[in-house]
């Protein structure tokens, strides 16, 4: 059995030729070979696993080739390798600035290569600097780093320097997708696609990724395969999870978000994912920058068929709430609950057609029914009951007259009549019962249309107020029967009832506790179309806050025995 070597070594480029996504760079290197232009000092610079060392080696061995693609000339001993990670003090450049004095005994170059450079200290580059100012006419130094920011000026400024770029996407899956065919490896151009993704730019790690794969799946490579071991998302759960959203179907849409959780991915990465996707369909939805996704070709065609169900003012928004819940993501302490969050603000974007609704709008979860989608509306208890009496006092006449009229052919039959105990107020059945009557009272609908309307006047408005208010104060809510108090409501128009006060917070309050202020207000006029409208008013605070003086001349208007209080024992008004 031979010994497995990694692809990273195995496919190692030995030309430039064969050097993947870097084209520029070697057809530079590759004129000025020939035309015999070729500085003395180079500095290779880029992210890890992009060609740099390669590039040098390969530099190195065709500056000594009489032919610069011959693979079979090598020049070893004229080729110096220091790696300045581990090498990085004085005492080794000082060494190597004595090695540089000695000419080559075959080929016309010295190459030294130093790998890592910016590792170097301080004192070990102005060693080094005076050797690379004036480098001998038979040596040439090739400088490779990661970090060109940590290289001091000095250094940059002697010499040619050459920025490597990211392998793209397309160009790593091209190569993946040659290996694949060489070693008889049948594999889906989405998978390939999803390992070139995941190496973010680096052939290297792209060549890696590719061998742990190949261990897992063998000979066939697929997309399912290669996404359970990466274990990334694919495009089959935000394709997904756009539909229900799009759908509105918010229950099953946070139930998607739960399996997500359970597989072991994390919250920020599938809101991340969905932003990105939600960027996708954008870019889909025109044939000029359909092309700027980098994806398969089969997953380009999904795109374009998911992208025209939604619209640009759905994209926009969506990408906007994305992002957001992005951005609070690090700093919120109920991560999950940002993200379902998130999910139901999208989901509830196109709910009730193009309808403006304010900022953070979540369809209510009365909407939802078992079976069918459908708005529930307000319930009046009143008629409801009305209308089950009636049904039941029916259903008693029609089951007395068949009783009256199958009377003779009972009346032969002996019957035996057992006594039953009453339910008890805490049985089970009682408590059964009690719960189908109110899911029972929950479907039933009625219009909003067919709610009266009576007109009523300001004093009416007054009067039913300060009932509501001494009934707070009876109940011990004085906190909300305070603010209440705060400003007297107008009414603007028919049903429109406007407050004032001097904060947000009395605002939240009162928003708060509504719902059972305009319910007694509904029933006591009789109109069930009343609305507040609450503002707040800064300036009103000013009459609130009281000076100490002033607050005594509010008590002197209320009693004017105080100042006689106040003279008896000598007080101050602090």
């Amino acid at each position: 059995m031979e010994p497995f070597v990694v692809s990273a070594l195995k496919y190692r480029p030995q030309t430039f030729k064969d050097v993947v996504g870097q084209t520029a760079i070697t057809n530079t290197l590759k004129n000025a070979i020939d035309n015999n232009h070729l500085a003395q000092a180079l500095l290779f610079t880029g992210p890890r696993g992009v060609g740099k060392t390669t590039c040098a080696r390969i530099l190195a061995k065709m500056i000594n080739s009489k032919s610069s693609e011959n693979e079979n000339n090598d020049f070893a001993f004229n080729i110096f390798e220091l790696d300045a990670a581990s090498n990085n003090s004085v005492d080794d450049i000082r060494s190597l600035t004595d090695q540089v004095r000695i000419p080559p005994q075959v080929g016309n170059y010295k190459v030294y290569i130093i790998d890592e450079v910016h590792m170097l200290s301080a004192s070990a580059f102005n060693a080094f600097l005076k050797t690379l100012e004036e480098p001998p006419k038979h040596c040439i130094f090739i400088l490779a780093t990661t970090e060109k920011h940590k290289i001091i000026p000095t250094i940059l400024s002697r010499c040619q320097i050459f920025d490597f770029k990211r392998i793209t996407v397309n160009d790593a899956k091209n190569y993946l997708k040659i290996i694949a065919e060489e070693q008889s490896i049948t594999a889906d151009d989405d998978a390939l696609h999803i390992i070139a993704q995941k190496a973010d730019g680096a052939m290297r790690d792209a060549l890696s990724i590719f061998d742990r794969v190949v261990s897992f799946s063998g000979k066939n490579l697929t997309r399912q395969a290669v996404t359970e071991n990466l274990n990334v998302l694919d495009y089959d759960t935000f394709f997904e999870a756009t539909d229900l959203i799009l759908e509105s179907k918010i229950p099953d849409l946070l139930v998607h978000f739960n399996h997500i959780l359970s597989k072991g991915f994390d919250g920020h990465h599938f809101i991340t994912g969905l932003a990105s996707h939600f960027r996708d369909l954008l870019v889909s939805k025109t044939p000029q920058t359909i092309e700027l996704l980098e994806v398969g070709d089969n997953t380009k065609e999904i795109y374009k068929k998911q992208s025209e169900l939604t619209s640009h003012e759905f994209l926009l928004n969506a990408i906007d709430l994305a992002n957001s819940c992005d951005l609070k993501y690090k700093t919120s302490k109920n991560q999950r609950l940002l993200v379902e969050l998130c999910l139901m603000q999208l989901a509830s974007i196109k709910f009730d057609g193009e309808k403006k609704k304010p900022n953070g709008f979540i369809i209510p979860a009365s909407y939802f029914k078992s079976k069918n989608i459908a708005e529930v509306k307000p319930v009046v208890a009143e008629e409801v009951i009305i209308k089950k009496t009636t049904t039941i006092v029916e259903k008693i006449e029609k089951t007395s007259s068949v009783e009256a009229a199958d009377l003779n052919v009972t009346s032969r039959i002996p019957i035996i009549k057992t006594a039953k105990r009453p339910a008890s107020g805490l049985s089970l059945s009682s408590i059964r019962k009690k719960k189908e009557h109110q899911v029972k009272l929950m479907e039933v609908a009625v219009k909003k249309e067919d709610l009266p309307n009576d007109p009523f006047t300001q004093e009416d408005l007054l009067k039913y107020w300060s009932i509501f208010v001494t009934k707070l104060e009876v109940d011990g809510k004085y906190n909300l029967a305070a603010i209440l108090q705060i400003d007297t409501p107008k009414l603007i128009d028919t049903h429109t009832i406007c407050l004032e006060f001097p904060n947000n917070t009395n605002k939240i309050e009162v928003e708060r506790q509504q719902f059972e202020l305009l319910q007694y207000l509904k029933k006591s006029v009789n109109n069930y179309s009343i609305t507040l409208d609450i503002k707040v008013n800064e300036s009103l605070e000013k009459k609130y806050a009281f000076t100490p003086e002033d607050k005594y001349e509010k008590l002197m208007s209320k009693n004017k025995h105080v100042e006689l209080l106040r003279k008896k024992f000598d007080l101050d008004l602090c």
